[in-house]
């Protein structure tokens, strides 16, 4: 059993397995808190985060970035983790305390974890004008919960006697809130199943003024080194211009941080050649920074004329070593990198030393320009990902639908957030370095992928082919891309559905994976209003004569992907009035 310090003024015990009394209203979290979940390896017995004597390691939590007092991003959400000690008083177990929370944004953010098991529960967001909204909270157990939607894993757990290696986990939940309204208080779940810890509250803000013009799903964290003293020049094609720019670095499911020593924006001429001397990017203020493991950074606003439907360059310099870093593993795309021990070469205008060049986009996820239009975010596989595309060509359907785009009122830009092998229900990456290349399932990447994209209002969703031809029932894909339009619509987003296309001939498949494929499309068409609009990609790249298979013009000869043709007659059947 621990003892807790007084704070506040008030004595806190800690016995293990007990739950709150009544319900209290709290100036800040802070003074909320009535748990000690952290300690360090010398002194594990001054914490018991889940009753039982265990508890975080507070040295895992500083060798992540994850410092006492100081900022994470995930999520485009800022989060100030707890200032306490390890030994102090650093989180809340959650039992319908009502907490003081000041602002406004586009969503709640809370950092937790269970223990005990996954804990489950309904909170309150309290608004100043008087109204309220309820939001939901599952927070799965620390060791034992699911790695698709973790923030961040550490490989410790303290235990009365010392540290064990055991991973544990802390998760950044997310609930839609009214930008237009301004929050007085949040309301705490009062959970079933497990103990919901708490550690930060925060608003997401709102970003007026800016849209995506070009971004990227995280799918893999990959060993890629060790990177050592070395430059990466990657390419990245825009949708809308702007005046200024800024980008989006992402660590999702790194276990280290990442420092960047240098990053630079161009417009390419050729290869890594640019236009002009590219121009340096900072980081409040700063030349370098650092991303915790699991969080994102984003740079400052730079003046800065962003072309629309022109390649970029942006070049990384990385001091490393690097030994793990979260990418997106099909680029469709050459990029260039320099060898270890070549120095900072993010200036270079024609004189890149390319030492070899890659296909996949690493830690960067996103570039964004000054726009009030607004942002597409098109979810999908390897259709939205481009595969059967022209390498470097930029001729994915989601490029051809920004270019229909330009000129418009509003012109949107368009983020590509597919991911090759995607599926709605089922991880192909788990969360592991190392487990897969295929992105966790849809469900479990919309924070991060489709809610918390720049200026974002509206999705389009195109996905399922991969759930089928794995042998997941057409019922539960259903079941997925209903839970998509609401999670979607509960940010006040247009939910946009295209059809699933043909594929017979493709390795996989059978007459009961097709069967399967049209039961889906039979409900992607007659929605019953679940969907804003539907996108019949199925009709517009079919064979007429065989309405199970691609139109041959339109196949990039697998039978399964289009090719360029394909890709824009996709492009082309969009009424972009749906959007």
């Amino acid at each position: 059993m621990v003892v807790l310090p007084a704070a506040h003024g008030r004595s806190h015990h800690n016995p293990r397995g007990a739950r709150h009394a009544a319900p209290t209203s709290y100036a800040s979290l802070a003074a909320a808190f009535d748990n000690i979940g952290i300690a360090t390896g010398k002194a594990p017995q001054a914490a018991d985060l889940d009753g039982h004597g265990y508890s975080l390691s507070a040295e895992d939590l500083a060798a992540a970035g994850w410092q006492p007092g100081a900022p994470v991003t995930v999520a485009a959400t800022t989060l100030t983790w707890p200032k306490a000690a390890a030994g102090q008083l650093d989180n809340v177990v959650a039992a319908g305390q009502t907490i003081t929370l000041r602002g406004s944004g586009t969503a709640l953010a809370l950092v937790v974890t269970g223990t005990n098991g996954d804990a489950n529960g309904a909170g309150t967001i309290n608004y100043a004008d008087g109204s309220h909204a309820a939001y939901q909270v599952t927070a799965p157990d620390w060791v034992s919960g699911v790695n698709d939607t973790k923030t961040l894993t550490m490989p410790h757990r303290n235990t009365p006697t010392g540290a064990t290696f055991t991973d544990t986990k802390l998760y950044t939940v997310l609930a839609p809130t009214d930008p237009n309204r301004a929050v007085r208080s949040v309301t705490l779940p009062t959970t079933s199943g497990g103990r919901l810890h708490v550690f930060v509250i925060a608003l997401r803000a709102a970003t007026p003024g800016w849209a995506g013009t070009w971004s990227t799903a995280v799918d893999d964290g990959l060993v890629n080194g060790p990177w050592t003293d070395r430059t990466l020049c990657m390419v990245e094609h825009t949708s809308i211009g702007g005046t200024h720019t800024r980008i989006r670095l992402d660590n999702a499911f790194g276990r280290a941080p990442v420092t960047i020593g240098h990053a630079t924006i161009a417009v390419q001429a050729t290869g890594s050649a640019s236009t002009a001397t590219p121009r340096t990017l900072t980081f409040g203020g700063r030349r370098n920074a650092t991303i915790p493991a699991g969080g994102q950074i984003m740079s400052d606003s730079l003046r800065f004329d962003v072309p629309t439907d022109t390649s970029l360059l942006v070049s990384l310099y990385l001091p490393g070593p690097v030994l793990l870093a979260s990418q997106h593993s099909l680029g469709m795309q050459d990029m260039y990198s320099s060898a270890d021990y070549s120095g900072d070469r993010t200036n270079d205008v024609t004189t890149f030393p390319n030492m070899y060049t890659f296909g996949f986009w690493t830690l960067l996820s996103g570039i964004d320009v000054t726009s009030s239009a607004g942002t597409v975010v098109a979810l999908g596989d390897s259709i939205t990902d481009g595969y059967g595309s022209t390498q470097s060509g930029n001729d994915r359907w989601p490029n051809d639908l920004a270019r229909r785009l330009l000129g418009r009122t509003p012109a949107y830009g368009v983020a590509n957030e597919g991911i090759s092998g995607n599926k709605v229900v089922t991880d192909g990456f788990n969360g592991d370095p190392g487990s897969g290349g295929a992105g966790v399932r849809a469900l479990a990447r919309l924070d991060r992928d489709v809610f918390s994209q720049t200026g974002v209002r509206t999705v389009i969703v195109m996905e399922g082919i991969n759930d089928l031809k794995a042998g997941t029932p057409p019922d539960q894909v259903i079941d997925g891309l209903r839970q998509i339009a609401t999670q979607a619509q509960g940010y006040g987003l247009r939910v946009v559905a295209a059809t699933i296309t043909a594929f017979k001939g493709w390795r996989e498949y059978t007459d009961a994976y097709e069967a399967n494929r049209q039961q889906v499309n039979a409900f992607i068409r007659d929605n019953g209003g679940v969907f804003d609009a539907v996108l019949d990609f199925d009709q517009v790249t079919r064979d007429p004569v065989d309405p199970q298979q691609l139109l041959a013009a339109y196949d990039c000869g697998d039978h399964l992907h289009p090719n360029p043709a394909g890709y824009q007659a996709m492009a082309d059947a969009i009424d972009l009035s749906t959007l």
